[in-house]
């Protein structure tokens, strides 16, 4: 996924930057509005800083809105509701107020980028099943998952599990980010739960994809491009 990252101080930026790139992002940085609207490689989400040396951040997001439709958070040291709501009003699709984590940005560019996707695919043509590999099959509108053809039966939230990992093969995605996307931010139960999903996916689609556990992180899902037979 591409960034574009609008953010006039540095240490902040390349922080951001490293954490980003760590997880497997593309990330592009201007440190100046007038650099971000004379930006002309495509990217797909902006994260962008009220604060910028030669121009109101909210000014940007509005020139920016008015471009298209592209992700926009605004990222930013003013906690003032006011500014808040004024860039959610100017196009703005969500906000993170500094000081702020990696993963809580990562987090938010996932769930912003999940609402696009949902929404496009309520306003597009309907479109087939999404391949991974040569032997799975994930439909998103039937909600239905087949492994070499045939259909696998999958628990609700086994298929949800599936569904989200799905999304960004290869990407390493935290518990944390899991529980919220698959079960609910509002969870309190045991994450064991989710241990016992990824345990059922990998018996029933074993050969198809890995999930891959990292020690006091997450998860991450790995496509096997093989066809899983023994050689």
């Amino acid at each position: 996924m591409r960034v574009l990252l609008v953010e006039d101080d540095e240490p902040v930026a390349q922080s951001l930057r490293r954490g980003l790139l760590r997880y497997g992002f593309e990330v592009e940085w201007v440190s100046t509005g007038a650099a971000a609207l004379a930006h002309e490689s495509p990217y797909d989400v902006v994260l962008l800083d009220l604060g910028l040396p030669d121009t109101d951040g909210l000014d940007v997001c509005k020139a920016l809105r008015a471009r298209g439709d592209v992700p926009i958070i605004v990222i930013s040291a003013r906690s003032d509701e006011t500014d808040r709501v004024v860039g959610l009003e100017l196009g703005a699709d969500d906000y993170v107020s500094k000081p702020f984590g990696v993963r809580e940005v990562i987090a938010r560019i996932r769930a912003v980028m999940r609402r696009v996707r949902a929404h496009a695919s309520e306003t597009a043509p309907a479109a087939g099943p999404d391949r991974y590999g040569p032997r799975l099959t994930v439909d998103r509108k039937a909600v239905r998952v087949h492994l070499d053809g045939e259909e696998v039966a999958l628990a609700p939230k086994e298929y949800d599990l599936l569904a989200f990992l799905t999304e960004e093969p290869g990407a390493l995605m935290s518990r944390e980010q899991i529980m919220e996307a698959v079960w609910d931010a509002n969870w309190f139960g045991p994450t064991k739960t989710l241990d016992v999903h990824v345990a059922a996916l990998r018996r029933k689609l074993a050969g198809a994809i890995t999930i891959e556990a990292v020690r006091g992180v997450g998860f991450r899902l790995i496509v096997n491009e093989g066809d899983g037979s023994p050689s």
